[in-house]
């Protein structure tokens, strides 16, 4: 049955080149691709109402027959409306359609037909708008429970609806089972034939709830498997590292200019336990901006060194992990732990100098970007790896770093807040500390949420600070200008301000598409205070350390997620003065307004991250394609978080009584693991 379902779109019935062309931007390629290219929603058109019982704003079914023929009656060039009086035993309706001249000889008067479309009542007149309409004997598009898909330009609901019931003609009854019968049996879940014809057409909505429990719970269970393989992979392979007792966590805390907070402290015991066992560390820590990750890594940089191993600390950017180099300098130079910068700009003359004292062991702790992961960089002795802002890099890179080592620790660190649970999913490979403290000085940053009236009084804003010698951020969506959107951009913005509102004051502009030396060059102006006003796209968003600044304004800040927007905020309050996040916003619907409430009334990352989750969906929440992982097709984080839970742990029960899915009644689950992860993660 597999090959047929390799079978390419094009040759399924009433697919043909050029509509393969247009299910080809629908990620549809092949008929496996077709039957699991799931319905958004449902539409109940099963069942009749009268005329006289139909309700304003409702979707409805109605059966009646034409009082008349279709009137045209044109609007304007371009705009022409076709009219329809239909009766049925209690009364009439008027169908609207535009711009559709074939009605005009389609409705027979002694002829009924199913019509279905939303209500329109107001006070005497009842009318249906773009009506959905077939023959009273026909079932195609109405009678039933029917799929709406989400769609491509020139693609219609009839057209895909037709295109997947034939794709689901060819394989009715003969799919392959993909769970195990003992699964199937004891969580009574639907087979797989059943769950893929339910889901598309289901004959009641409890059976499309049957069939969507079975596939949420089948791409949930696969992605914890194959997160425990790879999490029972890593502690199978072979003993980790075993970290000296006596190089003790102590020594260095009491030496740090700064209290650590309770948070801090907490982790930090669950790392030094994790670095003293002998299986090894594979652990994520999340905090949110300003929380204090960094030095934390630092003391187990430290811990890996006195115990006689090399530690290495990856960042996403350059200026990063020159940041990062400061702050071990800082604390650890006069310790005689010799840290060193490994990134993409130096000198071959430098880098080579590098490298040879890092296979000879001279360099303690080496700090860098991707550079770290190239071939040539080959460490002594390597204990700890550390990586920054983990989705920047994902599974597979963190994998080719620990080959460095022999199965070195893994600390991974992002400033990210993900709601616990959803932590599991994307980092099911990965124990999770939690950071969720604040140091006590850090001084809460003002957020204010405004429109484009009070744009005077933003600017004055700026300019007394500016005045006061502090720096502002300024963030767009968007590089260059863009007639399709209605945004600002950071060239449009960098123009305005530097010859008009604030030709006084040195402004910058950055962004993605610049060079990374040009990048990094004017980060260090700003942070050296030789810029007053850094116009920029997200690229800013990470780790970046300003003090000075304490201005984020944040232009239409609508197009941002919230999670977005707190990391952005983040950039500024660094310093000892007190901090501001402005948020310019358009448009007037009720989402961006609660929005907008919810980043100005909180400055909790996890509080915010599940607001973020629950209004925007999970898809666009995580892009999830960044983490290696595959996307979800039918799987919703945040509704289906029960039965995540529960498939968490029946994954955990099943990989603990069989690591490696080797046991007879689990061939099914290392095919599903294989088959959906394969080319992604190594498992």
């Amino acid at each position: 049955m597999n090959e047929k379902l390799g079978k390419e779109i094009q040759f399924i019935k009433g697919v043909g080149p050029s509509r393969a062309t247009l299910l080809n931007k629908l990620g549809i390629f092949n008929l496996k691709d077709l039957i699991t290219y799931f319905p958004r929603e449902h539409e109940d058109r099963g069942k009749i109402k009268t005329i006289s019982e139909l309700v304003n704003g409702e979707e409805t079914l109605i059966s009646a027959y034409p009082a008349g023929r279709v009137n045209e009656i044109k609007i304007r060039k371009n705009l022409t409306l076709y009219k329809l009086i239909v009766r049925d035993e209690t009364g009439s309706c008027e169908m609207t359609w535009y711009n559709q001249s074939y009605l005009k000889n389609m409705f027979r008067m002694d002829t009924r037909y199913k019509f279905f479309g939303r209500v329109s009542r107001n006070f005497n007149k009842i009318s249906m708008q773009s009506p959905v309409y077939e023959t009273e004997d026909s079932n195609r598009n109405t009678g039933k429970i029917i799929p709406i898909y989400p769609l491509t330009y020139n693609l219609s609901q009839n057209t895909i609806r037709k295109i997947i019931e034939n794709g689901l003609k060819e394989v009715d009854g003969k799919l392959e089972e993909t769970l195990p019968k003992y699964i199937l049996e004891k969580y009574n879940l639907y087979d797989y034939n059943t769950a893929i014809k339910q889901i598309h057409f289901p004959d009641s909505f409890a059976n499309f709830n049957l069939a969507r429990k079975r596939l949420v719970f089948e791409e949930l269970f696969s992605m914890q498997l194959a997160l425990l393989s790879l999490k029972n992979k890593y502690e199978i392979k072979k003993a980790g590292i075993s970290f000296s007792k006596q190089a003790k966590m102590m020594d260095i805390i009491e030496k740090l200019p700064f209290k650590l907070t309770k948070a801090q402290i907490r982790v930090l015991e669950e790392i030094d336990k994790d670095m003293e066992s002998t299986k090894p560390m594979n652990r994520l820590m999340q905090g949110d901006v300003g929380s204090g990750k960094t030095v934390v890594a630092l003391i187990a940089a430290y811990k890996a060194v006195k115990s006689g191993y090399q530690a290495t600390i990856m960042a996403p950017t350059a200026i990063l992990a020159s940041q990062h180099l400061e702050t071990f300098n800082d604390i650890l130079s006069g310790l005689g732990i010799k840290c060193e910068l490994l990134i993409s700009g130096i000198t071959k003359k430098k880098k080579e100098d590098i490298l040879n004292r890092l296979t000879e062991g001279k360099i303690d702790i080496l700090i860098g970007t991707h550079a770290i992961l190239e071939e040539n960089v080959i460490f002594k002795n390597l204990g700890l790896v550390v990586t920054d802002e983990q989705h920047r890099f994902g599974v597979r890179q963190r994998s080719t770093i620990t080959e460095k080592g022999n199965n070195p620790d893994v600390l991974v660190m992002t400033a990210t807040p993900i709601p616990r649970t959803l932590a599991l999913i994307l980092y099911g490979d990965l124990d999770i500390s939690i950071i969720d403290e604040l140091p006590p000085n850090r001084k809460k940053i003002e957020t204010y949420a405004v429109t484009k009236q009070m744009e005077a009084r933003v600017n004055n804003f700026i300019i007394k600070n500016i005045e006061e010698g502090r720096q502002c951020y300024v963030v767009c969506p968007l590089v260059e200008e863009n007639e399709e959107i209605d945004a600002k951009s950071v060239m449009e913005i960098y123009e305005n301000y530097k010859n008009n509102v604030f030709s006084k004051y040195r402004v910058e502009y950055l962004h993605g598409k610049m060079k990374q030396k040009e990048k990094d060059a004017i980060m260090e102006e700003f942070k050296n205070g030789n810029i007053d006003i850094l116009i920029s796209t997200t690229v800013i968003e990470v780790g970046v350390n300003v003090p000075n600044s304490n201005i984020m304004v944040i232009e239409n800040a609508e197009r941002f997620g919230l999670a977005q927007l707190h990391q952005l905020r983040g950039r500024v309050g660094r310093g000892e003065y007190q901090s501001y996040c402005i948020l310019k916003y358009q448009g007037n619907s009720q989402i961006i307004r609660e929005r907008m409430k919810i980043i100005s009334s909180t400055n909790d990352g996890f509080v915010i991250s599940e607001k973020d989750l629950e209004l925007r969906g999970s898809g666009e929440f995580f892009g999830t394609k960044q983490h290696g992982l595959p996307e979800f097709k039918i799987a919703n984080l945040f509704e289906d978080i029960d039965l995540l839970k529960q498939v968490q742990g029946i994954a955990m029960e099943i990989i603990d009584k069989d690591p490696l899915l080797e046991n007879k009644e689990n061939v099914l689950l290392r095919n599903l693991v294989d088959e959906k992860f394969k080319n992604r993660i190594e498992i």
